[in-house]
């Protein structure tokens, strides 16, 4: 399991957002994670101004004054800041925050995060997915902001989220754009997608192999167009994210796979036509394997729409065929 995988499967590894490719599955979205986004933020009556009270994971928070030495710590709030148009603010993001390729990478761990290596950057603003080893209280002691911005587990938190950003820097009307636009092309891409067609599919986390239920983030999204996830008659699919094995997949012979490890782990169609069993599968026959990218499909943030897109335009394809 990949430790870094947070964003998916939190469930398994207790701790979220760490977006990348090695180890735990990252959960970095949904189950596994008693503390949900909460409602979006509040703030003073005037648009953009301080001090602003955002109620994050974390609960309320408040920040005194516009941020201009932002340190994330979580590669899905680094995408969100960066969209709301904080980027020039943040001065540090974690090693798994890879995009934007702008964003100031630097050593600094969201899964093992060192109160001193952050605090000499200076902060005025640190966001978290998750509290670790209390880093959240060590911080505020020192007088340091803390948002907790934790694995979404609907798309109504991942919008939530965005305006928690644009609130706590300053950026609330390109924050709302952002929200809004990410919420309309999501319910276009869903009312486009084909009717009638009972399709199934596997979500792959690591092909150990972890898999993603219909309750969890990613699963919801699939829920969009219709699809039947087999994982969820797994025998331990109550957690979100069970283990599968292989004979399970080849027994319910999904009609579409879908692959969150084709960077970390390096599977493909091919990979998969290896295992036993395998290579008699319908997808792999029919040429239905889909290959995502590790990031998008463990994060929530705003390029989930390109994850959508990607999903609605297999199913179409295969619908069609």
């Amino acid at each position: 399991m990949r430790p870094v995988r947070i964003a998916l499967v939190g469930a398994l590894s207790g701790v979220l957002a760490l977006s990348g490719c090695a180890g735990n599955p990252e959960g970095a979205g949904d189950a596994g994670n008693s503390t949900t986004a909460q409602p979006s933020a509040t703030g003073s009556p005037q648009r953009g101004s301080f001090p602003v009270t955002v109620q994050a994971g974390n609960g309320p928070v408040v920040v005194q004054k516009r941020p201009e030495r932002i340190v994330s710590l979580s590669p899905t709030a680094t995408e969100g800041l960066f969209a709301v148009g904080a980027g020039p603010q943040v001065v540090a993001v974690d090693d798994q925050s890879n995009y934007p390729e702008q964003a100031p990478k630097t050593t600094l761990s969201g899964f093992k995060p060192n109160v001193e290596a952050i605090v000499a950057k200076k902060p005025d603003l640190v966001v978290l997915a998750n509290d670790i080893d209390g880093v959240v209280g060590k911080l505020s002691t020192l007088g340091v902001p803390v948002l907790v911005e934790p694995a979404a587990t609907k798309l109504d938190d991942a919008y939530d989220q965005i305006t928690d950003l644009g609130l706590a820097t300053g950026n609330v009307d390109k924050a709302e754009e952002v929200a809004t636009g990410m919420r309309k092309e999501i319910e276009a891409l869903a009312a486009d997608a084909p009717q009638g067609k009972k399709l199934t599919y596997y979500h792959e986390l690591d092909s150990t192999p972890y898999s993603a239920t219909s309750t969890t983030f990613v699963g919801q999204i699939y829920g969009l167009f219709g699809l039947t996830n087999i994982a969820d008659k797994a025998p331990d699919a109550a957690g979100g994210y069970p283990k599968l094995s292989a004979e399970f997949v080849v027994k319910a012979d999904p009609d579409l796979v879908f692959l969150a490890d084709t960077k970390c782990c390096g599977e493909s169609r091919e990979t998969l036509a290896k295992r036993p069993g395998w290579s008699g599968l319908s997808a792999i026959k029919k040429d239905r394997v889909v290959p995502l990218d590790d990031d998008l499909a463990s994060r929530w943030g705003p390029r989930v729409v390109d994850l959508v897109k990607q999903v609605g335009e297999a199913v179409k394809k295969t619908a069609n065929s």
